[in-house]
């Protein structure tokens, strides 16, 4: 056991260390009451004919594609077509656009060039259908094969961008989560995004702690033409927030929008899947600067990693009549994190899809943040590494 003049020392430690990082988490956590409420599904008007030109960028969907399909064949006029850039696919993906473009004739399905040296697989795709796309559309819409988008989505693009003035708009969806792993896993993750990051709804955040996603991501023709297309994310394997921050540096207005009542997705399958594939791109690296990073690392460690761990030990200690203020301030410290997470559950329970029936590993997601200490790992881990394959791809550590 350690004696009380090490105890002492750790506990002041620990104060300094998690103490001057809950002030920015607060300041963050305080700003969601006052954020944008949820998009609802719109109807388009008249004057929207043809306005969206839709990207899909895809690699062996072939198990997971039709849903999204459908989704996008239910928007109404105001999208003048749905371009499904496919990377060669082998497991039958272009079979299912192809007969989803038969009832649909607004689907049109092309492949991509080979993959030029310095860039990622996902905005190369995206690049090409932006090239692609009929110069009559005002904006561009980015999909995820992995998404459902639910009817009213792309109306109710339009109508948050014209009431805000907002260039370019991405949405946070509803997740569809079904095994128990991901159930007890992911929201952790979920929760390492609101930690850095303000939630989505809150306005105008500064350029270097924007937010985006490239499941559902819109922006204005005009500014993707000024941007040179998704050319400045080329390298990034987060190139939904490395364009998007690129973007409000450049004075465009970036808004990052509540979408749970629009779009879904399901986007792996496990834990361990969602361990691998989401974990990866989580640390955001590619669009923020060494200190950025560091910061975001001391942050998550300091306020969400550390507080299970410390408080189990030091209630220990507490147990075994060691009783000194700053034991007990590091204590009730840590309780006060733990309190903060728990709570924060309610606030992010609208995001994961219940359905009528709900799965019955669905409970596992009030014990998540029993997973923040694994979910922080995660992040270090991810920071630390460089993607050798993606979605199928292999990459040198040269590109």
């Amino acid at each position: 056991m350690l004696g009380k003049e090490i105890l002492g020392a750790i506990s002041l430690g620990l104060l300094l260390f998690q103490g001057t990082a809950i002030p920015i988490l607060l300041s963050r956590l305080l700003r969601g009451p006052g954020r944008r409420p949820p998009l609802e599904p719109k109807t388009p008007t008249p004057d929207l004919l043809g306005t969206v030109s839709i990207i899909v960028p895809t690699l062996n969907e072939a198990e997971r594609i039709d849903p999204c399909l459908a989704g996008l064949s239910r928007q109404s006029y105001e999208v003048r077509e749905i371009i499904v850039v496919d990377s060669h696919s082998q497991d039958g993906t272009q079979k299912r656009v192809k007969a989803a473009a038969q009832k649909d004739p607004r689907f049109r399905l092309m492949t991509d060039d080979p993959l030029p040296r310095g860039w990622v697989g996902r905005p190369w795709a995206l690049h090409t259908g932006f090239l692609n796309s009929s110069p009559k559309s005002q904006w561009i819409l980015g999909i995820d094969a992995d998404t459902q988008p639910q009817p009213g989505l792309v109306a109710s693009l339009l109508a948050a961008a014209e009431e805000e003035e907002y260039d370019l708009v991405s949405l946070s969806p509803q997740f569809i989560l079904r095994h128990p792993g991901e159930w007890w896993l992911q929201p952790a993750l979920l929760m390492t995004l609101l930690y850095r990051f303000d939630s989505a709804g809150v306005r105008e955040p500064a350029p270097e702690r924007v937010m985006a996603n490239g499941q559902c991501f819109f922006c204005r023709r005009s500014v993707l033409e000024k941007l040179g297309g998704y050319s400045s994310a080329a390298s990034s394997f987060c190139d939904d927030v490395t364009l998007a921050r690129y973007a409000a540096t450049q004075g465009f207005k970036v808004g990052f929008l509540d979408g749970a009542k629009v779009i879904r997705v399901r986007m792996y399958e496990g834990a361990r899947e969602t361990w691998q594939e989401w974990g990866r791109s989580l640390d955001l690296k590619d669009a923020a600067s060494s200190s950025q990073l560091w910061g975001d690392l001391w942050l998550l460690l300091a306020t969400q990693g550390l507080p299970l761990f410390v408080s189990a030990i030091l209630l220990i200690y507490l147990g075994l009549g060691y009783s000194f203020p700053t034991l007990k301030a590091a204590v009730g410290l840590n309780l006060f994190l733990l309190a903060i997470r728990f709570a924060l559950l309610w606030a992010i329970a609208p995001s994961y899809y219940r359905g009528e029936k709900p799965s019955p590993a669905a409970w596992l997601f009030w014990l998540s943040p029993l997973a923040d200490p694994l979910a922080v790992l995660r992040i270090f881990i991810s920071a630390f590494q460089k993607p050798t394959q993606w979605r199928g791809r292999i990459y040198s550590l040269g590109d």
